[in-house]
């Protein structure tokens, strides 16, 4: 084993356990493989969610915000014959 890794243990409900073992073999990989890349697939999802959060939050910071009333009657138009256009900030 590399000195560049370390070995993290969880539970798994028994299903998930032996979905990533059908999809080892699936895939002709190791269960470690499956793991490693659905953990890193969910990291980078995690990290990505907190970027745009921030982003968000600028957002919000600066004023560059849309009333809800404007967002749900652009909603509601998409279904007629004359949908209003996005609102903007």
């Amino acid at each position: 084993m590399s000195a560049d890794t370390r070995v993290i243990t969880a539970h798994v409900p028994l299903d998930l356990a032996d979905k990533v073992e059908a999809m080892a073999a699936r895939l002709e990989r190791s269960r470690g493989w499956v793991m490693k890349q659905a953990l890193a697939a969910w990291v980078d999802q995690e990290e990505e969610r907190h970027r745009l959060t921030l982003v968000a939050l600028d957002d919000v910071t600066a004023g560059r915000v849309i009333d809800a009333a404007a967002i749900t009657a652009w909603a509601d138009s998409l279904s007629t014959n004359a949908p209003l256009p996005p609102p903007r900030p």
